[in-house]
């Protein structure tokens, strides 16, 4: 496995040329001081719109604010991540952020302006100059909030008291990340260390089930301790969560959160229902795992190790490379070739270095070209991470590439899809290469394991939110035992007969920091599940299925969500999706089993 002890080791190739960016400090800083000077220009329009021509200037002028203020944000946070350490690029970074508040400040005005307006002055200024027609979609999918829209003195009111309205979720982050002390489980040495998250995610995975129970223990007893000082905390979320969906006249808090993508309640809800409906195959995974392991209970803490010895194998970052474009080639010849030009246009940075940022993203950037951070390890895990990553850096170039600045940002709803339908292609690939079983064996354990974090736990967790949020709106109480008892029914509902529950099981609710941010986790699973079937119609070769992925890749976000993906062939708002996607799950169980 290829390591090294400091950044300057690393090949150039490996690295980002963020010169794509700004040649030099000094082009990043006068794009800083023309951020600040488009601020002020935008903050003279207060008051000031009053026609067409007036409304399209400050349109405008706050795209091109955009534009420079997304490279200028880019440009720091970027040299920031190659060096935790480096104070240089932190005094950079600190700078962006000021000159993204000033920014938000000075166009904060907008937003409740452009809702004041009644719909025929509107489409009086759109029809008076043409040039807003660029705009136009843009400004009526904000229209759609009028009626959830206060009197301008409350929305003042609901403005001085937004950080209050925030506490809970700000408090939880302090308490998990800073306060939080797991317990102590024993080192190598048979010593005893206090456990950390890292440990844990190793731990857990362990081959002895004494050093699994002990790291899990040591894991939930801060959220065991806590759990009343937690339950109390996230109670006040979802209670402000119902009260805010009320005052501004939303039928439930699922709706509100549902509203800005155009998603109706029925998504959610069939979700739910086609999960519980197709729940079978995860039992009988569930089942099988304590047949292969062996033990007489199955416990929560014997659900995360592999079932096989796994693949070890060594494969350098230029092998994993190729793997990659051969894996990827039905998605067509345009593809790889883009593919292979990341590479030698120095889009990735690849390797793992002393204080680097941890994990892997992908951030387009609009203009220049997408840049895909990594800590790439030589080893099976990281080529799923790089095709992973991969699949959403072409999803950001095909859109930015496709389409105006005003859409070429794709929507969360949609952005897991890209990255999936690569995973899926990588899998199946190496599944007709291997004829080793163990890889084999390892490959389908994978692909199951996926989809019991990405697609069933999620769903758990979104019906939890569904019936915490159900429960406040109603008034009824949302305490520790409320809630304990809550997880503790849908993790059994979800996971099966065959768990023996640890008392620990009922607290799990209280470690997941995605509750404060209102049903978000739900599209993890549509993305999964949308994919699925979108990798399915491609492998199959089922005419057009490509054709239609590739649109959706060079779509942004010019449609709702749920359009985009009806037009690459998934319709989300029928159980199709999830009961194909579920279909799939029963057949790799059962040939895993059958191995």
């Amino acid at each position: 496995m290829t390591t090294y002890t400091t950044r300057k080791d690393v090949p150039e190739q490996e690295k980002w040329d963020l010169t794509d960016i700004y040649e030099t400090e000094e082009a990043w800083k006068e794009d800083v001081d023309a951020s600040l000077e488009l601020a002020k220009d935008l903050s003279s329009y207060n008051g000031k719109i009053d026609s067409g021509a007036s409304l399209l200037n400050f349109l405008t002028t706050q795209e091109k604010l955009s534009f420079k203020l997304r490279k200028v944000f880019a440009y720091s946070m970027f040299l920031t991540d190659i060096d935790t350490r480096d104070s240089h690029a932190q005094k950079l970074n600190a700078k962006a952020t000021q000159v993204s508040v000033k920014v938000s400040e000075a166009t904060a005005f907008f937003m409740p302006f452009l809702l004041s307006l009644d719909e025929d002055t509107l489409k009086h200024y759109i029809k008076e100059v043409k040039e807003l027609e660029y705009f136009e979609d843009e400004l009526w999918k904000s229209f759609r909030f009028k009626d959830h829209v206060l009197t301008k003195e409350k929305e003042e009111l609901l403005s001085q008291l937004s950080e209050s309205l925030q506490a809970p979720g700000e408090t939880y982050g302090m308490l998990n990340n800073a306060d939080i002390q797991f317990g102590y489980v024993t080192d190598e040495n048979g010593e005893n260390v206090q456990l950390t998250r890292g440990m844990y995610s190793k731990l857990i995975e362990d081959e002895d089930r004494e050093k699994r129970k002990e790291a899990y223990v040591a894991y939930y007893k801060p959220y065991v301790e806590l759990n009343n000082t937690i339950a109390s905390n996230l109670s006040s979320e979802v209670k402000t969560n119902a009260t805010l969906a009320k005052v501004r006249n939303y039928e439930s808090t699922l709706q509100k959160e549902l509203f800005a993508d155009n998603v109706p309640t029925d998504v959610y809800e069939n979700l739910l229902a086609s999960a519980k409906a197709n729940i079978q195959p995860l039992h009988d995974y569930t089942a099988f795992r304590k047949e292969k392991l062996g033990v007489e209970e199955l416990r929560q803490y014997d659900l995360n190790v592999p079932l096989t010895p796994g693949a070890k194998a060594d494969i350098p970052y230029e092998e994993a490379y190729e793997t990659m474009l051969t894996a990827l080639q039905p998605l067509g010849e345009d593809y790889i070739n883009t593919l292979n030009e990341f590479k030698e246009k120095r889009y990735i940075d690849v390797r793992e270095t002393p204080a680097k940022r941890s994990g892997a993203y992908n951030m387009g950037l609009y203009g220049v070209h997408p840049f895909v951070l990594l800590n790439h390890h030589d080893d099976l895990n990281s080529l799923f991470t790089l095709v992973h990553e991969m699949g959403h850096a072409m999803h950001s170039h095909y859109s930015s590439k496709h389409q105006p600045q005003i859409t070429a940002q794709y929507r969360i709803f949609v952005a897991e899809v890209a990255s999936t339908v690569n995973e899926v292609l990588l899998i199946q690939h190496l599944l007709k290469e291997t004829n080793d079983e163990e890889m084999r064996a390892y490959l389908l354990n994978h692909f199951i394991e996926q989809f019991r974090g990405t697609f069933f736990t999620q769903v758990m967790f979104a019906d939890f939110e569904k019936q915490t949020h159900e429960r406040a709106e109603a008034g009824e109480p949302l305490n520790a035992e409320s809630l304990n008892e809550l997880y503790e029914e849908l993790f059994r509902t979800y996971n099966g007969p065959d768990i023996v529950f640890n008392d620990e099981v009922k607290y799990g609710w209280s470690r997941i920091p995605h509750f404060y941010r209102a049903f978000y986790v739900y599209q993890y699973a549509t993305g999964f599940v949308s994919a699925i079937q979108i990798a399915t119609r491609i492998l199959e070769g089922e005419e057009g299925a490509l054709e239609k992925y590739m649109t959706f890749l060079q779509s942004g976000s010019s449609d709702d969500p749920l359009e985009l993906l009806k037009q690459a062939g998934v319709d989300l708002t029928t159980s199709e999706p999830v009961e194909a996607a579920m279909k799939r799950f029963a057949e790799t169980v059962e040939e895993l089993k059958k191995i």
